[in-house]
């Protein structure tokens, strides 16, 4: 299997925040849920793969390209963007954005982008400055399935979105990687969403890659023990990830399930459950 993306020791460094030697592949026809707090570094990682950042080491590629090859400006033309903040012009209105990108991309499918724009009840006649944060996503969404992109690049593209509309985009998503040559990237802090919608799980803390995992295989992986302190104390230490004290003097704790007695009863964790125990874990 080809990878539409392929991160090779990344490293860039602002200040006193640092990517640190970050390696990520993620298989074509996939979606990979890029995670991790504020400041993590998932949007300076998602523009050195678009080439807009350049690392101070190591390289990306999108689509088989390297993103400083000159080549990229063409590759461009199959990748989808979706930044956290919309960046077309503020006193353009959305008939006016589409014209703007019929000339921008070779393969624009205009009657995609109406039918879209239709579908996510975006007014005609006003400005993108006047639009809410929703409806400022939504339209860069329809312009981002609209041109037979083969990678969708998404950078908190469902925030601001009610839950509705949300279920409908990541909906459009997973239609989008029925067809095998098609990708998704996409970082949120809903991890609900992305326990929903993806393949691949890609956890990035304090600047450092925790983990690039499937997600089946990561929930497999762990299970949570909720019951007494005197139970806990059949657990080897290294069996457990992160351990606290329920407000009625029990235990809950991320256990690695191959660590775990034979027959201890374990509950099946969520992708939240995971991330954050993992970061309790770092701190404890």
């Amino acid at each position: 299997m080809t990878n539409a993306i392929e991160l090779n020791h990344i490293s860039k460094s602002f200040g006193e925040f640092s990517l640190k030697n970050v390696t990520l592949a993620i298989p074509a026809g996939t979606i990979c849920g890029l995670v991790g707090e504020n400041g993590a570094g998932k949007s300076t990682l998602i523009r050195i793969l678009m080439g807009a950042l350049r690392p101070d080491s190591g390289t990306a590629a999108a689509l088989g390209v390297d993103v400083s090859a000159p080549e990229f400006l063409n590759a461009k033309e199959d990748i989808g963007v979706v930044l956290d903040e919309g960046c077309f012009p503020e006193t353009l209105t959305a008939p006016q954005v589409g014209r703007v990108m019929a000339a921008t991309y070779r393969r624009w499918e205009q009657d995609t982008f109406d039918a879209y724009c239709r579908r996510f009840a975006l007014p005609e006649k006003t400005a993108f400055k006047d639009y809410s944060r929703g409806m400022k996503m939504k339209l860069t969404i329809a312009v981002a399935l609209s041109h037979q992109a083969q990678l969708l690049v998404l950078d908190e593209a469902t925030a601001g979105l009610d839950p509705i509309v949300r279920d409908e985009i990541l909906e459009l998503f997973n239609e989008f990687t029925r067809d095998e040559t098609h990708s998704v990237l996409i970082s949120s802090h809903i991890l609900s969403d992305l326990e929903k919608l993806c393949d691949y799980i890609a956890f990035l803390h304090q600047g450092r890659l925790l983990f690039c995992e499937e997600k089946d295989a990561l929930l497999e992986q762990y299970g949570i023990f909720n019951d007494t302190a005197e139970q806990a104390e059949a657990l080897m230490p290294e069996a457990i990830v992160s351990m606290e004290t329920t407000p009625y003097g029990g235990v809950r704790a991320l256990v690695r399930r191959d660590l775990a007695p034979v027959g201890f009863q374990l509950e099946k964790p969520t992708i939240e459950d995971i991330i954050l125990a993992l970061v309790k874990g770092e701190k404890q």
